[in-house]
């Protein structure tokens, strides 16, 4: 019964959260624009396919994986209302400090590309400025509260968005 309740709380919050921002915006933004997918036409539209199944590909890897990480390590989920319990400095979050939303992002900027579409690109433009002003202002300092100075030392050697070219080996204490 305990396994169904975490998987319930995880599919409600990816249901919540990054569906609604990878699918169903975009899906509304499509509509609302008379976008659809349309096979490429030549060189340029099928460089900028396979660019945006490469980033799309990208996005969807890095999400599971922290995803994965937020269940096995966390012990929450991604929702803010429903936070990991434990710091997650393994796996993709040794190099960056935010590495699920930019598995987001990579999947907002290949839909663009897929799509090759203005109005898709300007969301992905948006939901990335949300975070950049979200993420520094609210996010780390509730982070910064709950997990005191293992984040500091966390945030003093990993980057918010830029990755580190080697990970990041946390000091054991």
């Amino acid at each position: 019964m305990r396994s169904v309740v975490t998987i319930a709380r995880h599919l409600a919050a990816v249901a919540a959260l990054p569906f609604t921002i990878t699918v169903l915006v975009p899906l509304w933004i499509a509509r609302g624009s008379q976008t659809s997918i349309r096979f490429p036409a030549g060189p340029a539209d099928w460089a900028a396919a396979v660019a945006g199944v490469a980033l799309a590909g990208i996005g969807l890897v890095l999400f599971a994986s922290t995803l994965r990480l937020f269940v096995t390590v966390g012990r929450g989920t991604l929702a803010p209302w429903d936070p990991p319990k434990h710091l997650i400095v393994r796996g993709p979050y040794r190099y960056v400090r935010n590495p699920m939303i930019s598995g987001v992002l990579f999947v907002l900027f290949g839909e663009a590309l897929i799509l090759r579409s203005w109005p898709q690109l300007q969301w992905a433009l948006f939901f990335l400025v949300i975070n950049l002003v979200y993420i520094p202002l609210f996010e780390e300092p509730q982070l910064a509260d709950r997990f005191g100075a293992p984040y500091q030392d966390y945030c003093r050697n990993v980057r918010r968005f830029i990755p580190r070219p080697r990970p990041w080996q946390q000091e054991r204490r």
